[in-house]
């Protein structure tokens, strides 16, 4: 068979995005009042990981950590007693932080993307310049629950490090160094990670650092309990958020089994009509419900129909399958669903014994997988059309941020009374056009 690494292209039939224009104004509450007696926002601190920092395009950024949802929801809390919300910000020298994707061109359908090499935090190889400033928002991209307690976890991200003097590196924990803050409002949005990193790599279990361990559920019991316990240990309120379905993100529903397929019957003139995967089960012909991961869209070009040593094509052949940790397949997806539906039992029934308000992401991700409209804009889960997922597929642009910001408001506000203003998520952007 012809050998086609050199010449496969996707076209992932990238939408123009829609923007649906309403039969009236947007309705957005304009109203003003106190905060009820019993909640005090003066001092809200949101304790997450790289969605609650504002990380956006494969990279953290200072565009990205100005809009992240706990900004926008402290904003709103000004009005309502609350204070001033520092977070760590890159400077202006620096406001590229840790570098980023950003889309070049869309060449028939097909994204282009570049990587943003100019105004970097680094000070050397994998690590940002410190910052030293007060903190309300503890946003670490790449916590994992698990790892929270674990003071070893800083030395090896440098998100976290670079907050931590030289001395707490690689001592502190996660849970110490949101300790002691007297804080009087909290949001909580960890648990992600203990899902994600497990499906990202296919449901495949490879890293020393246990940063694609699929989290067990009495053990993501205790620690969220640990956790929560600390935050309300002197009656303080606060807003929980549950996990997502990680299988609705553009990451795993981008690249389909009929783009691969079309693709790779063009590049060898002839029509190629099955794509075999590797199982746990082992090899078999992939179907429609299984999910290719999102790099893989670059990756397929040089590896669909390389030989083997045995000459038997990349792909194309149940001796030769594609790797496991480029496909989540339909056993692995519904397993990774359940396991996250009891992982969200667990957080809402945590959060029902310490009173505390629940935002329920999961449902919200499930709405968007067929489209919403927000103040007249259509906003759905699609790659880049969609508006609100960023470039790398996982994390949220400036207008998820805000309908994100709007959900916690919402539950916040249903729990405890309050009259917080919603966010107009017009005044943010989805994915920035070249």
């Amino acid at each position: 068979m012809k050998t086609f690494q050199k010449n496969i292209k996707l076209y992932l039939g990238i939408a123009t995005m829609a923007v649906f224009a309403a039969s009236c104004k947007p309705e957005i509450s304009r109203e003003f009042a106190p905060a009820t007696q019993n909640v005090d926002f003066s001092k809200y601190i949101a304790v997450g990981n790289s969605l609650t920092a504002g990380f956006a395009d494969g990279g953290l950024y200072l565009e990205g950590q100005q809009v992240a949802f706990p900004n926008l929801i402290a904003e709103k809390m000004k009005t309502h007693g609350g204070g001033e919300f520092a977070t760590p910000f890159f400077s202006e020298a620096q406001s590229n932080g840790s570098g980023y994707i950003r889309l070049k061109a869309l060449e028939n359908g097909r994204p282009v993307t570049e990587s943003v090499t100019d105004k970097l935090a680094y000070t050397a190889a994998g690590v940002l310049a410190k910052y030293t400033g007060e903190i309300n928002n503890f946003g670490i991209p790449g916590m994992r629950l698990d790892h929270s307690g674990v003071g070893l976890v800083s030395a090896g991200n440098m998100y976290f490090s670079r907050l931590l003097p030289d001395g707490e590196v690689g001592r502190k924990s996660y849970q110490e160094f949101v300790g002691n803050r007297d804080h009087t409002f909290f949001s909580f949005w960890l648990g992600n990670n203990d899902v994600l990193g497990y499906a990202t790599n296919g449901a495949v279990n490879d890293s020393p650092t246990g940063t694609t361990v699929l989290t067990a559920v009495n053990t993501f019991r205790a620690v969220y309990t640990q956790f929560i316990t600390q935050l309300t240990a002197k009656g303080q309120k606060g807003v929980v958020a549950t996990i997502p379905d990680v299988t609705a993100i553009p990451f795993f529903t981008t690249v389909t089994r009929r783009a691969l397929l079309d693709a790779a019957s063009a590049a060898a003139g002839t029509t190629i009509n099955d794509l075999y995967i590797a199982t746990k089960t082992g090899p078999r012909a992939a179907t429609d419900n299984d999910m290719f991961v999102l790099p893989f869209s670059s990756l397929a070009s040089t590896l669909l129909g390389k030989p083997n040593a045995g000459m038997i094509p990349y792909g194309f052949h149940p001796l030769n399958p594609i790797e496991d940790k480029y496909v989540l397949d339909i056993q692995e997806a519904s397993a990774i669903k359940t396991h996250i539906t009891d992982l969200n039992n667990v957080i809402k029934d945590i959060a029902n014994q310490k009173n505390l308000a629940v935002a329920d992401a999961n449902s919200l991700l499930t709405r968007l997988k067929t489209g919403m409209i927000f103040n007249g804009i259509g906003v759905s889960s699609a790659f880049i059309s969609g508006n609100a997922f960023s470039l790398d597929g996982i994390h949220l642009t400036p207008m998820g941020n805000a309908i994100m910001a709007n959900l916690v408001i919402d539950s916040i506000n249903a729990k405890y009374g309050t009259k917080l203003e919603k966010v107009d998520i017009s005044n943010y952007r989805g994915v920035k056009m070249p």
